[in-house]
């Protein structure tokens, strides 16, 4: 009998997310179709995060992978909030990819020809000085998904194109008539894979938790900080979110270098225990090493 994993992503097919699914599935289980002795993996599109992370949540996937955070934009804050007040799945590991835009068309299609472009605002925003340069002229087409865009271009004319992933061209059998065309290109997205367990140490990890106060105070915040710094832990990320209560009331979310199962870190997060509410953690899992 095969081996099968499934992972859930946030659909649909041919997006960012599906492209770090496959560089995450390529990294740890070979090819797609697997290699000898390596398990099989089967995706599954799901059109919005809350339902990527139910599908682990009640095990109808093994894994799921959804964005937590970009270069440009910041946290995706959705992602951030299912974890941590909607579930108990934990992140097993994260990829980073960088956000590459691609202009798409039919075969054959000029781009003197194009006269309207389709895609998800935030794409067409990321493209704006491009778009402006070589198409000031052109009709620009709101999608709810890149990945919506180039599909709808299969039943376009030959005037249109959409910008989307290099993944959606070939899953839809068209041609990509630039590339790169993106106005940041240092913009990335990282991406949290989620599970049920904590991921085995490996010597080069992060752990992400979320602190609940007793009760806001002045140095409060320092009282967690300062755990970590009579440690010589690194914090690679620190921010706050309202805690769905009054207004004022904030959670915060710490990244850190190094492993649940490190004692320095293991000892930081039981003092914490006695400062404050809650210690919340949402996984320890290995660093993406920019592979």
């Amino acid at each position: 009998m095969e081996n099968i994993i499934r992972i859930s992503y946030l659909g649909p097919e041919g997006t960012f997310t599906e492209e770090a699914l496959l560089q995450y599935a390529e990294l740890l289980y070979g090819k797609k179709k697997g290699l000898q002795g390596e398990p099989l993996i089967e995706k599954m599109a799901i059109t919005t995060i809350p339902e990527v992370i139910k599908s682990v949540d009640r095990g109808e996937a093994l894994q799921g992978i959804i964005p937590i955070e970009n270069s440009i934009e910041g946290s995706v804050n959705l992602t951030q909030d299912i974890l941590t007040f909607e579930s108990e799945v934990k992140i097993i590991a994260e990829v980073t990819i960088p956000i590459r835009h691609y202009l798409i068309a039919k075969p054959g299609t000029k781009i003197k020809q194009i006269k309207k472009i389709i895609s998800h605002p935030h794409a067409t925003a990321q493209c704006r000085i491009y778009l402006k340069t070589n198409f000031p002229e052109c009709e620009i087409i709101a999608a709810n998904s890149t990945a919506e865009a180039v599909k709808k271009i299969v039943s376009q004319d030959s005037a249109s194109a959409a910008i989307g992933t290099k993944i959606s061209a070939e899953l839809y059998g068209l041609e990509i008539i630039a590339g790169d065309i993106e106005d940041n290109k240092e913009n990335k997205t990282r991406f949290v894979i989620i599970g049920n367990h904590i991921a085995p140490r490996t010597g080069h990890d992060k752990t992400s938790i979320v602190c609940f106060l007793k009760k806001d105070k002045p140095g409060s915040l320092f009282n967690i900080l300062k755990e970590f710094a009579e440690r010589n832990i690194n914090l690679t990320r620190l921010e706050s979110r309202p805690a769905k209560k009054d207004l004022g009331d904030y959670v915060f979310m710490i990244d850190m270098d190094g492993h649940l199962h490190d004692k320095i870190i293991y000892d930081a997060i039981e003092s914490l225990r006695n400062k404050v509410y809650l210690v919340k953690i949402l996984g320890s899992y290995p660093t993406w090493q920019n592979k």
